[in-house]
């Protein structure tokens, strides 16, 4: 652990919380109460700056680096800022990413508690999410009163790690060697596990507002449906209460720092393809009300979490950014150029223009790697400025906020040169979900046609009839790619986008459009990063970073 920790007093302190708004737990953590959203002494007066990315490589860009030493930076220059970030999930850290605290002098500290069970939200989730499917098979085992069809149950089960084993099991709801018990509804039922960032439960608590609105969204999950072809709600099935009290403490942010000791608010942490890849928007409605400047990641590159803010939850929660940040790299570049610096400049000049197209002003962040040249470096520096783009170097990791004030100045002059920003979305409410699905596959994308199968047809039309038709799309596709084969690198144009699949999460509220095939749960590499974890003879983790 970061042994020049300041403790959560002094953070709270910077920040000018009362002590009635603050839930201490540990040293240097604490949970922020929904009152304060509600006190006229701190209106909303904070910037928001998106951070986003070009297409990344496997090994990622360092965009929550970036994030971080940004917020450093802004504070190095002056500013009263506050990052807003997502929880780690246990998957990846002990799978084959490793930690998602961010990195070497710029992190969200304390990095390994952050990166564990930290304040336990993800475990709460976890179990809101298993309570649901435990009703449902209860449901089912004492008579099925809704006459539910057990075949058309989509809520499986979750849990926070990697495991190939758990994607498809059999439940057997039936007590086992009772005469009759096969025969009962949901008796040898097919299901399976999925990882808690991609629980719809997860995407809920990110874009609820309030308690209510946690219960209003519980309450309108689609479970399944009758054998009539009517949707079952987890009202139906009375699930609303227990769950909100499993959630009741853990939609609260979770206040930190960073590895300099500027404040961070840590909170949820949905996927960037099925979901909308960013924080909790109670986090971010507390960083705009107090500081200056608000710092929020979104996930994957500017065609998924950054589109997905833009298109989701922007509309859903008001929240309006002022400059988006797109973090690329000398080897994201290169590898959309198969190999070639300059033929990679086109995946660049793309997601500028994504950025663009949603009416906020770009600022390039160039994340500096230890093996990139000069040369590389003011090659695409000279690249940016020919696209008018502003454009910084960032050397955060190295660095932590001093590597990143140059980037911290760009960006507020940016914002003060741009005072007057709109920023739209892609497509119109009253669109349909075709029109809305199409007007992303083109804006975005670079696609020029879209393809349904007819099993993603029929949903489509299932769920429209169902009165959720005017629900915003949530495209799940690849993140290596602009298209949606992974291996197509560049800014293709004139391709059609493939869509496999319809998933309604109408508690969150959008209807997930699946391109190609989404992995919900993960498994661990042959050789996994929790080969390399222990803890020593003082009780320190190691092995985390």
């Amino acid at each position: 652990m970061n042994k020049d920790l300041l403790p959560i007093e002094a953070i709270v302190a910077k920040l000018n919380l009362p002590e009635k708004y603050v839930e201490r737990l540990g040293r240097y953590g604490a949970k922020l109460t929904l009152d304060l959203l509600d006190d006229p002494a701190f209106p909303v007066r904070g910037k928001f700056i998106l951070v986003t990315a070009t297409t990344p490589t496997i090994s990622g860009e360092g965009k929550t680096v970036t994030s971080i030493g940004l917020v450093q930076g802004l504070e190095k220059i002056g500013k009263k800022a506050i990052i807003t970030s997502r929880e780690p999930s246990l998957g990846p850290v002990f799978g084959m990413k490793g930690g998602a605290a961010g990195g070497g002098r710029s992190q969200v500290e304390p990095a390994e508690k952050i990166n564990l069970h930290f304040h336990g939200d993800f475990h709460a989730i976890t179990s809101a999410h298993n309570l649901l499917a435990a009703l449902i098979d209860s449901h089912l085992f004492h008579g099925n009163e809704l006459d539910l069809d057990p075949d058309a149950v989509t809520w499986p089960r979750a849990l926070d790690m990697n495991d190939r084993a758990l994607r498809h099991i059999i439940v057997q709801a039936g007590a086992s060697g009772k005469p009759n018990a096969a025969k009962r509804d949901g008796a040898n039922r097919h299901t399976g596990f999925l990882i808690t960032a991609a629980s719809e439960i997860m995407a809920i608590m990110t874009l609820a507002d309030s308690r209510e609105d946690l219960r209003k969204r519980l309450a309108r999950i689609v479970i399944g449906q009758t054998r009539a072809g009517k949707p079952v709600l987890a009202e139906d099935l009375k699930a609303t209460g227990p769950m909100l009290a499993l959630l009741s403490e853990a939609i609260l942010p979770n206040l930190v720092q960073t590895t300099e000791g500027t404040p961070a608010l840590v909170h949820c942490g949905p996927f960037a393809n099925i979901a909308h890849g960013t924080s909790s928007v109670i986090s971010q409605q507390m960083g705009l009300r107090l500081a200056d400047y608000v710092v929020n990641e979104t996930g994957f590159a500017s065609d998924l979490g950054f589109e997905k803010y833009m298109d989701i939850v922007m509309p859903s929660s008001g929240i309006k950014p002022s400059a988006a940040v797109l973090v690329t790299t000398v080897q994201s570049v290169r590898n959309q150029g198969a190999g070639d610096l300059e033929a990679g400049f086109e995946n660049l000049k793309k997601h500028i223009a994504i950025v663009r197209g949603f009416n906020l002003p770009a600022i390039v962040a160039i994340n500096r790697f230890p093996n990139d040249t000069e040369e590389e470096l003011n090659f695409l520096e000279k690249y940016c400025e020919a696209q008018g783009a502003a454009f910084a170097l960032s050397e955060a990791f190295a660095k932590g906020g001093a590597g990143a004030t140059a980037l911290a100045e760009k960006v507020v002059s940016v914002i003060a040169a741009n005072p007057s920003v709109t920023p739209t979305s892609t497509f119109a409410p009253s669109a349909s979900p075709l029109e809305k699905i199409t007007a992303v596959a083109q804006k975005v994308y670079g696609a020029a046609n879209v393809e349904l199968t007819p099993q993603a047809e029929e949903k489509l039309a299932r769920f429209t009839k169902w009165g959720y038709g005017e629900l915003p799309v949530c495209i799940a596709k690849t993140q290596y790619s602009l298209t949606d084969d992974p291996k197509r690198m560049g800014a293709p144009t004139g391709w059609t986008l493939h869509i496999s699949d319809v998933v309604l999460s109408a508690g969150a509220g959008f209807l997930v459009v699946i391109s190609g095939s989404m992995m919900l749960m993960p498994g661990l590499p042959k050789t996994s990063r929790a080969m390399g974890i222990d803890v020593d003879a003082n009780g320190e983790i190691t092995g985390m970073s």
